[in-house]
C-alpha cells in the first residue's frame, strides 16, 4: 500500500512541476517538465509481507578508441617524408612537373636518412613527364616541383 501511495505522490508532484499553469511569463519560454520515474516492486509470494528483492543492473558503455590515423597514400607538395610514418610504403606515380613552376622540373629522391647529404641518396631522378617510384619502410622520400604522388601498388 505504501508503494502505491508513494507512486501516486510522485506522479502528482511530476504533474505539478510540469503542469500548464499560468506563471505570468511567456508560454514559449517554459522549460520541459522533468521526467518522473516510478518503481513498483512486485508482491512477495505466499502472502509474505516483505517485498521481493529489486534487481538493478548497471551497464557501463565504453566507446571504442578512435583509430589512429595511418600513413598517407598520397603525397602532395614539396618536402621530405618518412616512409612508414608520413606515407605508406609502395609504388607511387605522379603526372610530372607542376605547371605553376617557372621551370617545369619534377625531382624526387629516395634517401637512407634525412641528412640532405649526397651520400644519403639511394636513387633520384628529374622528370619532365609522368613517373613512378617505389619506396620502402624506413627510407625517406623527397619531392620538389612535382604534382601529387598517388600510391598505385
Amino acid at each position: 500500500m505504501t508503494h502505491g501511495a508513494t507512486a501516486i505522490v510522485a506522479l502528482l508532484v511530476g504533474v505539478g512541476i510540469g503542469g500548464n499553469g499560468d506563471s505570468g511569463g511567456k508560454s514559449d519560454s517554459a522549460a520541459p517538465a522533468p521526467a518522473v520515474t516510478v518503481t513498483k516492486t512486485a508482491a512477495a509470494r505466499g502472502g509474505d509481507p516483505k517485498p521481493a528483492a529489486t534487481v538493478t543492473e548497471k551497464v557501463t558503455v565504453t566507446p571504442k578508441p578512435a583509430k589512429k590515423p595511418g600513413a598517407a597514400t598520397t603525397v602532395g607538395g614539396e618536402g621530405q617524408y618518412l616512409v612508414g610514418e608520413d606515407m605508406q610504403p609502395g609504388t607511387y606515380k605522379t603526372a610530372g612537373p607542376n605547371h605553376d613552376s617557372v621551370i617545369e622540373n619534377c625531382y624526387w629522391a629516395r634517401t637512407k636518412d634525412a641528412s640532405g647529404e649526397l651520400g644519403a641518396i639511394i636513387a633520384n631522378e628529374n622528370l619532365q613527364g609522368q613517373g613512378r617510384v617505389t619506396v620502402n619502410k624506413g627510407e625517406y622520400f623527397e619531392t620538389k616541383g612535382c604534382q601529387e604522388w598517388t600510391k598505385v601498388g
